[in-house]
C-alpha cells in the first residue's frame, strides 16, 4: 500500500498546528498537532519504502528541520509576521522532506 509523500504530513503538522493554537486559543492543542504531525513523519523517514532513504542520519535530519522550523518560526514572526513566518518555515521544511525522502521514494 502506497503511503502519503511525507512533506504535505509535515507542511499539515507546521501550518495546522498553528492554525489550531490560534483559532482555538489552545496552545496544547496546537503543539498535539505539531507532535502527531512530526511522529507520523518522523516513522515515515525512519521507515522509509526503500533502503535509500530509511537511513537514521536522514531521519534525523529531517526531524531536526521540522523541530528547528517551529522554533525559527517564532522570531521570524517578529520580522514578518505570524503567518508569513509560518509559511517561509513551513515551505522550507516541505522542500527538504521532498528533497531528501519524497523524491528519492518516488523516483
Amino acid at each position: 500500500m502506497p503511503t502519503l509523500p511525507s512533506a504535505p504530513i509535515a507542511a499539515a503538522g507546521l501550518l495546522g498546528g498553528y492554525a489550531t493554537a490560534r483559532f482555538t486559543k489552545n496552545r496544547r492543542l496546537g503543539g498535539a498537532v505539531l507532535a502527531a504531525a512530526g511522529t507520523i513523519t518522523h516513522l515515515q523517514w525512519r521507515h522509509a519504502t526503500t533502503p535509500r532513504t530509511a537511513t537514521p542520519r536522514t531521519a534525523t535530519a529531517l526531524t531536526a528541520t521540522y523541530l528547528t522550523a517551529f522554533g525559527a518560526s517564532h522570531p521570524l514572526a517578529k520580522k514578518l509576521g505570524a503567518w508569513p513566518s509560518v509559511a517561509v518555515v513551513t515551505a522550507a521544511t516541505a522542500g527538504a522532506a521532498w528533497v531528501l525522502s519524497d523524491r528519492k521514494r518516488n523516483g
